[in-house]
Protein backbone atom coordinates (compact mmCIF):
# COMPACT_ATOMS: atom_id res chain seq x y z
CA UNK A 1 0.00 0.00 0.00
CA UNK A 2 1.41 3.34 -1.24
CA UNK A 3 0.07 5.75 1.24
CA UNK A 4 0.84 9.87 0.45
CA UNK A 5 1.86 12.45 2.41
CA UNK A 6 0.11 15.10 3.34
CA UNK A 7 2.30 17.38 1.01
CA UNK A 8 1.35 14.88 -2.05
CA UNK A 9 -2.30 15.10 -1.19
CA UNK A 10 -2.35 18.64 -1.17
CA UNK A 11 -0.61 18.94 -4.63
CA UNK A 12 -3.34 17.25 -6.07
CA UNK A 13 -6.07 19.78 -4.93
CA UNK A 14 -5.99 21.72 -8.17
CA UNK A 15 -7.26 18.76 -10.32
CA UNK A 16 -9.79 17.97 -7.47
CA UNK A 17 -10.75 21.55 -7.79
CA UNK A 18 -11.13 21.66 -11.82
CA UNK A 19 -14.13 18.86 -11.09
CA UNK A 20 -17.26 20.14 -12.97
CA UNK A 21 -19.83 21.64 -11.83
CA UNK A 22 -23.47 21.62 -13.18
CA UNK A 23 -22.40 17.68 -15.11
CA UNK A 24 -20.60 14.73 -14.74
CA UNK A 25 -19.92 11.64 -14.87
CA UNK A 26 -20.66 7.89 -12.39
CA UNK A 27 -16.98 6.68 -12.10
CA UNK A 28 -17.44 3.40 -10.21
CA UNK A 29 -20.65 1.95 -8.51
CA UNK A 30 -20.01 -0.43 -5.37
CA UNK A 31 -22.62 -2.53 -3.42
CA UNK A 32 -21.64 -3.31 0.19
CA UNK A 33 -23.99 -6.46 0.69
CA UNK A 34 -22.06 -6.86 4.42
CA UNK A 35 -20.05 -4.68 6.23
CA UNK A 36 -16.63 -5.42 4.35
CA UNK A 37 -17.26 -7.02 1.52
CA UNK A 38 -17.70 -4.80 -2.03
CA UNK A 39 -19.59 -5.24 -5.22
CA UNK A 40 -18.73 -3.30 -8.26
CA UNK A 41 -21.36 -3.17 -10.40
CA UNK A 42 -22.25 -1.63 -13.81
CA UNK A 43 -25.62 -1.05 -13.79
CA UNK A 44 -27.60 -0.70 -10.17
CA UNK A 45 -31.48 0.02 -9.30
CA UNK A 46 -31.99 2.85 -6.64
CA UNK A 47 -34.96 2.44 -4.23
CA UNK A 48 -36.56 5.35 -2.37
CA UNK A 49 -36.85 2.86 0.33
CA UNK A 50 -33.99 0.54 0.24
CA UNK A 51 -31.34 3.16 -1.12
CA UNK A 52 -28.97 1.07 -3.37
CA UNK A 53 -30.61 -2.11 -3.35
CA UNK A 54 -28.51 -5.03 -2.51
CA UNK A 55 -26.84 -2.71 0.05
CA UNK A 56 -26.72 -2.97 3.32
CA UNK A 57 -27.59 0.51 3.92
CA UNK A 58 -30.96 -0.72 5.95
CA UNK A 59 -30.05 -3.81 7.28
CA UNK A 60 -26.26 -2.57 8.70
CA UNK A 61 -28.17 0.41 10.67
CA UNK A 62 -26.97 3.48 12.29
CA UNK A 63 -25.30 4.60 15.55
CA UNK A 64 -26.49 8.11 14.76
CA UNK A 65 -29.90 7.08 15.35
CA UNK A 66 -31.62 6.76 18.30
CA UNK A 67 -33.42 3.39 17.63
CA UNK A 68 -30.39 2.03 15.62
CA UNK A 69 -32.33 1.79 12.16
CA UNK A 70 -30.71 3.13 8.96
CA UNK A 71 -30.25 6.55 8.72
CA UNK A 72 -32.42 7.83 6.10
CA UNK A 73 -30.29 10.69 5.70
CA UNK A 74 -27.13 8.50 4.87
CA UNK A 75 -28.76 6.04 2.21
CA UNK A 76 -26.03 6.67 -0.53
CA UNK A 77 -22.56 8.07 -0.15
CA UNK A 78 -21.41 9.57 -3.60
CA UNK A 79 -17.35 10.74 -3.57
CA UNK A 80 -15.44 12.69 -5.69
CA UNK A 81 -13.55 10.28 -8.63
CA UNK A 82 -10.55 12.80 -8.77
CA UNK A 83 -10.27 13.02 -5.04
CA UNK A 84 -10.45 8.73 -5.07
CA UNK A 85 -8.01 8.52 -7.27
CA UNK A 86 -5.42 10.62 -5.76
CA UNK A 87 -6.00 9.13 -2.19
CA UNK A 88 -6.67 5.24 -3.12
CA UNK A 89 -4.72 5.25 -6.40
CA UNK A 90 -4.92 2.34 -8.54
CA UNK A 91 -9.12 1.68 -9.33
CA UNK A 92 -8.97 -1.68 -7.37
CA UNK A 93 -8.88 0.35 -4.43
CA UNK A 94 -11.35 2.50 -5.18
CA UNK A 95 -14.25 0.61 -3.56
CA UNK A 96 -11.88 0.31 0.04
CA UNK A 97 -13.04 4.09 0.82
CA UNK A 98 -16.80 2.75 1.50
CA UNK A 99 -18.62 4.62 -0.83
CA UNK A 100 -21.07 3.58 -3.51
CA UNK A 101 -20.76 6.28 -6.29
CA UNK A 102 -17.50 7.88 -7.47
CA UNK A 103 -18.53 10.49 -8.98
CA UNK A 104 -16.18 13.39 -11.29
CA UNK A 105 -18.78 16.20 -9.96
CA UNK A 106 -17.60 19.00 -7.74
CA UNK A 107 -19.02 17.88 -4.66
CA UNK A 108 -18.16 21.28 -2.58
CA UNK A 109 -20.60 22.90 0.17
CA UNK A 110 -20.56 25.48 -1.99
CA UNK A 111 -21.41 23.67 -5.64
CA UNK A 112 -24.07 21.13 -3.57
CA UNK A 113 -25.87 22.63 -0.65
CA UNK A 114 -27.84 20.32 1.35
CA UNK A 115 -31.32 20.19 -0.49
CA UNK A 116 -29.73 20.25 -4.30
CA UNK A 117 -31.26 17.41 -6.34
CA UNK A 118 -29.07 15.62 -8.72
CA UNK A 119 -30.30 13.54 -11.75
CA UNK A 120 -28.27 10.24 -11.87
CA UNK A 121 -29.09 7.58 -14.47
CA UNK A 122 -32.87 7.57 -14.58
CA UNK A 123 -33.01 8.19 -10.82
CA UNK A 124 -32.91 11.54 -8.52
CA UNK A 125 -31.17 12.12 -5.60
CA UNK A 126 -30.98 14.62 -2.92
CA UNK A 127 -27.94 15.99 -1.30
CA UNK A 128 -28.43 15.96 2.57
CA UNK A 129 -26.58 17.68 5.36
CA UNK A 130 -25.75 14.65 7.32
CA UNK A 131 -21.58 14.84 7.27
CA UNK A 132 -19.11 12.39 5.74
CA UNK A 133 -15.94 12.14 7.57
CA UNK A 134 -12.58 9.87 7.40
CA UNK A 135 -12.72 7.30 10.30
CA UNK A 136 -10.43 4.44 11.73
CA UNK A 137 -11.38 2.51 8.73
CA UNK A 138 -10.25 5.23 5.90
CA UNK A 139 -6.95 5.89 7.90
CA UNK A 140 -6.45 2.05 8.27
CA UNK A 141 -7.06 1.49 4.39
CA UNK A 142 -5.50 5.24 3.37
CA UNK A 143 -3.07 5.98 5.80
CA UNK A 144 -3.00 9.09 8.68
CA UNK A 145 -2.33 11.99 6.66
CA UNK A 146 -5.24 10.90 3.92
CA UNK A 147 -7.96 10.88 6.96
CA UNK A 148 -6.41 14.40 8.26
CA UNK A 149 -6.12 15.67 4.63
CA UNK A 150 -10.57 14.66 4.20
CA UNK A 151 -10.96 16.24 7.74
CA UNK A 152 -9.10 19.21 7.18
CA UNK A 153 -10.60 22.92 6.76
CA UNK A 154 -9.96 22.45 2.93
CA UNK A 155 -11.01 18.56 3.37
CA UNK A 156 -14.94 19.40 4.93
CA UNK A 157 -15.77 22.52 2.28
CA UNK A 158 -14.67 19.79 -0.75
CA UNK A 159 -16.41 16.95 0.97
CA UNK A 160 -13.10 15.13 0.07
CA UNK A 161 -14.78 12.15 2.02
CA UNK A 162 -17.79 12.61 -0.18
CA UNK A 163 -21.50 13.50 0.62
CA UNK A 164 -24.20 11.63 2.02
CA UNK A 165 -27.61 11.40 -0.12
CA UNK A 166 -31.34 10.23 -0.14
CA UNK A 167 -33.15 8.67 -3.20
CA UNK A 168 -36.11 10.79 -4.21
CA UNK A 169 -36.89 9.02 -7.42
CA UNK A 170 -35.69 5.21 -8.17
CA UNK A 171 -34.35 4.42 -11.24
CA UNK A 172 -31.29 2.50 -12.81
CA UNK A 173 -27.70 4.05 -12.67
CA UNK A 174 -25.23 3.05 -15.11
CA UNK A 175 -21.17 3.32 -14.73
CA UNK A 176 -20.81 5.90 -17.96
CA UNK A 177 -24.65 7.88 -16.48
CA UNK A 178 -24.36 11.29 -16.11
CA UNK A 179 -24.91 13.12 -12.61
CA UNK A 180 -26.03 16.12 -13.32
CA UNK A 181 -27.69 18.95 -11.40
CA UNK A 182 -31.48 19.66 -11.74
CA UNK A 183 -31.42 22.68 -9.28
CA UNK A 184 -29.35 23.63 -6.06
CA UNK A 185 -31.27 24.77 -2.43
CA UNK A 186 -29.71 27.98 -2.77
CA UNK A 187 -31.30 28.69 -6.01
CA UNK A 188 -34.78 28.01 -4.78
CA UNK A 189 -34.15 30.39 -2.00
CA UNK A 190 -32.66 32.78 -4.42
CA UNK A 191 -35.96 32.66 -6.45
CA UNK A 192 -37.33 34.08 -3.88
Amino acid sequence: MNELTTAELEAGLAHIREAPADSGVVEMIVRRPDTEAREVLSVATLDVDEGLVGDNWKARGSRKTEDGNAHPLMQLNLMNARATQLIAGERERWPLAGDQFYVDLDLSDENLPPGTRLQIGSAEVEVTGEPHLGCKKFSARFGRDAMLFVNSEVGKQLNLRGINARVIEGGEVKVGDRVTVCFRERERVDAR
